[in-house]
């Protein structure tokens, strides 16, 4: 059977799969572009055997699940694609409604841990589709991620407030971000570890690849698209995208974060596939 492989279809995974698709690495692979919060319904439903995640799904499903070493999509300052828009300064929010995109659970906690912890405020939370100017219509502030959120930053920088919370979370606790994790359905990757191993070795690859060649890739993300190559260059040397022991410190800091608030049970063990 082929493997059934998830990937996120925000700019952000652009250089992870630049190279793939120009090597044609992954074509035994059946491959599914979605939201990460979709790809994460999809790999808890075993409708995905391996896929990228919110790393707060990781942690949620640990037991069922284990990561493919050497790969993340993270940040270590600023990540340009987790923002907060608000009309009045993030402070000033205890009791605001704010509005919290649909497409990403990581995302999500992570703003409720910084409010919460950093700036000691307590909003009023929903959730939304992701669409500034209808949030905004209903909120005081909205957080978007990924292209949704460069789009808007990309627009309107100079008519709100723009809180990165990549920055936010190093400037709080001194470590990197991890939004995102790839993970393995733990019987698929027992079952198929000669496959597993292939896809991990072509996704590393590709990934050193793009970034060996980062003017190039951004002019590719570039095409018929409203950012231009100088800004997505800008964007994709922001982020990071290995697992370091640096970003596995920030992970576990972030999840002992989300214990402390309430919205997971325990913190997980970092367990890795053996490649």
């Amino acid at each position: 059977m082929r493997p059934r492989v998830g990937h996120i279809r925000f700019l952000n995974c652009f250089p992870i799969y630049y190279g793939l698709s120009e090597s044609k690495a992954l074509r035994d692979v059946d491959l599914f572009k979605s939201t990460p919060t979709e790809l994460n319904r999809m790999l808890n439903e075993n409708l995905l055997d391996l896929a990228p995640i919110s790393s707060i799904e990781y942690a949620r499903d640990f037991r069922n699940l284990i990561l493919i070493p050497d790969i993340s999509i993270s940040c270590d300052g600023d990540v340009m694609s987790v923002l907060l828009f608000s009309k009045v300064p993030i402070e000033k929010l205890d009791g605001r409604r704010v509005a919290l995109t649909n497409t990403s659970a990581t995302s999500q906690n992570l703003l409720r841990i910084l409010l919460a912890r950093k700036y000691r405020v307590n909003p009023d939370y929903f959730i939304s589709s992701p669409g500034l100017g209808s949030m905004l219509a209903e909120a005081d502030a909205a957080l978007l991620i990924g292209d949704d959120a460069l789009r808007s930053y990309y627009l309107l920088k100079d008519q709100l407030l723009v809180y990165d919370l990549g920055r936010e979370w190093k400037d709080f606790t001194g470590l990197a971000m991890v939004f995102a994790v790839w993970a393995v359905r733990q019987e698929f990757a027992r079952q198929n570890p000669v496959q597993v191993s292939a896809i991990k070795r072509a996704l590393i690859q590709s990934t050193q690849f793009s970034l060996q060649n980062l003017k190039d890739v951004a002019r590719k993300a570039a095409e018929g698209g409203e950012f231009s190559p100088e800004f997505l260059e800008e964007y994709f040397d922001s982020l990071r995208f290995s697992l370091n022991e640096r970003q596995q410190e920030g992970l576990l800091a972030y999840y002992r974060e989300a214990v402390n608030i309430g919205v997971l049970p325990e913190v997980p063990p970092l367990e890795f596939l053996e490649v």
